[in-house]
């Protein structure tokens, strides 16, 4: 095993299968000659060329169209935004392109495309640049939405999305790129649509995924000295939903919570909430709870910031509370 950064992680993944098939090739904003914004391409300009390593224009549509196109004539594109708050105009192309010219071609092209990039807040970047995603391009049948949450998942999934004949939208985290975490010295994949237990537990599920992760697990640790313990379900995959690990998890515990780092309308919370209490209504022992982004554009200010934003203590109520243990 060795330790690697996230980013050394998604690296390691492209280069691995831009190696493996000559097919695959990464274009997006400095991606080549910088090494890419976050430095998740150093060095593949140097071994693929400018051929395969393509850098463009800030025009996220444009490039985004570009790939789609190549992907239905035989290439497997990876792109990077450099940050999905910058790839909405490209969601056109992400959402009416990509996700429906299998459907819409009656089965004579598929789109095999990563979309990939930093989602979510990353401190005082405001209203604009901290929003989260994920639920928006799940709602689309089409479109396969992955969030790993260490360096391990990003590179089992990253090469999995890559090789898949579909369209993946792969979000990071621009907070993520620098945690360190082992991977195996061989290839390994991980499935996509697969959930992972991070922490065994038997009086409280909770699930989550991303970077939001670590307050999970931060949470679930200080519970355990106070005598609760809690299990944490990473999602790893949005779309599709292993249904059957949060559902064997909350059969176990009898309670849950859902932690998500966006807005709480039209959430990935709601979506587990309502498919616990489809398949396993008569095994909670309390109300399902979510906690998430304040239900507000995103502050600047610190203080403001703080308080609009799922933390550790926030967690940790909605825990006591499903447990009865405050009001």
């Amino acid at each position: 095993m060795r330790i690697v950064q996230f980013r050394e992680a998604i690296a390691e993944a492209m280069t691995e299968e831009m190696r493996r098939d000559s097919n695959v090739i990464l274009m997006g904003e400095e991606v080549a000659e910088y090494n890419g914004a976050y430095k998740a391409s150093k060095g593949m300009l140097d071994e693929f060329g400018a051929d395969r390593v393509i850098d463009t224009p800030i025009a996220e549509l444009g490039f985004a169209g570009i790939a789609v196109g190549a992907a239905m004539n035989g290439l497997r594109p990876i792109v990077e935004f450099m940050t999905w708050n910058f790839a909405l105009l490209a969601s056109d192309q992400i959402i009416n392109s990509a996700a429906k010219m299998l459907q819409m071609s009656g089965g004579q092209f598929s789109v095999p495309i990563v979309f990939r990039g930093p989602n979510g807040t990353a401190g005082q970047l405001a209203a604009t640049h901290s929003q989260s995603f994920e639920a928006m391009y799940s709602h689309f049948p089409g479109l396969k939405v992955i969030t790993p949450s260490t360096p391990y998942d990003a590179k089992g999934l990253l090469k999995a999305a890559i090789r898949d004949n579909d369209p993946v939208v792969f979000m990071e985290s621009e907070k993520m790129y620098g945690d360190k975490g082992e991977i195996p010295d061989g290839e390994y994949i991980i499935p996509i649509g697969k959930a992972d237990i991070k922490r065994q537990g038997k009086d409280v599920t909770v699930v989550s995924f991303g970077k939001i992760m670590k307050v999970a697990l931060e949470a679930a640790e200080i519970l355990a000295k106070e005598g609760i313990d809690v299990e944490v379900v990473d999602l790893m995959t949005i779309r599709p939903m292993d249904t059957q690990t949060i559902i064997k998890s909350v059969q176990k515990t009898n309670r849950l919570v859902v932690l998500e780092e966006s807005f709480p309308f039209s959430s990935i919370s709601s979506e587990i909430a309502f498919r616990v209490q489809r398949h396993a209504f008569d095994y909670l022992d309390s109300p399902i709870l979510r906690v998430t982004q304040s239900d507000t554009p995103f502050p600047f200010s610190p203080p403001l910031l703080e308080e609009a934003s799922p933390n550790v203590e926030k967690l940790i109520r909605a825990i006591k509370e499903v447990m009865y243990l405050v009001k």
